[in-house]
């Protein structure tokens, strides 16, 4: 097995980590941003349903004030009227809150799909830059092992020539050994 295999996994294995770790820091920051908008705008919900139990409980008060008639001949008094008069401002006002709240509630969601919409862009952003730091690193790791493919070759085409030459050298000294002898021979 070549380096260039012994290589390529180690980096590609390096590569996703990073975009892991990255990708999990990104997400677990966004979850606790959303964490704390949720529980502002169920704060704010559960407000407006306690006004709207609030205005149901009135409005049963009104509908028992109807009912009343404490005068002469089963006839409603001034002070019946003016004790309906009471619950039906209350319940005016209880209106007016809730209007209010809800309207706020209202701004929170819009202000929260304002912020999603804000992060998403933002990420999208983050994600192409790594997607292009990612394809920045694979064709420079492409690269290299073009290089290193490149060299290994150099590499062996030399070993050879290597090679070559000290056979060479090696046969050119057993003919120069083998005719020494035969020049001291007589």
């Amino acid at each position: 097995m070549s380096k260039i295999d012994n290589m390529r996994p180690y980096q590609f294995s390096c590569i996703c980590v990073a975009t892991f770790f990255l990708a999990s820091c990104l997400i677990s920051f966004s979850f606790g941003q959303e964490t704390s908008d949720t529980v502002g705008y169920e704060v704010q919900r559960q407000k407006v349903n306690r006004l709207l139990t609030e205005r149901g409980q009135r409005f049963g008060q009104f509908n028992e004030s109807l009912q009343k008639r404490t005068g002469i001949f089963g006839l409603k008094t001034k002070k019946d009227m003016q004790a309906s008069i009471d619950i039906l401002k209350q319940i005016v006002l209880t209106d007016n809150d809730i209007f209010q709240e809800t309207k706020a509630l209202l701004d929170y969601k819009d202000f929260e799909k304002s912020k999603i919409a804000e992060r998403a862009s933002e990420f999208d952003g983050r994600i192409n830059g790594y997607i292009k730091t990612i394809s920045k690193l694979q064709q420079e790791h492409e690269r290299m092992v073009s290089e290193i493919t490149t060299l290994e070759k150099a590499n062996q085409f030399y070993r050879g020539l290597t090679l070559l030459f000290g056979l060479a050298i090696a046969g050119a000294g057993v003919f120069f050994l083998i005719k020494r002898q035969k020049l001291t021979k007589p």
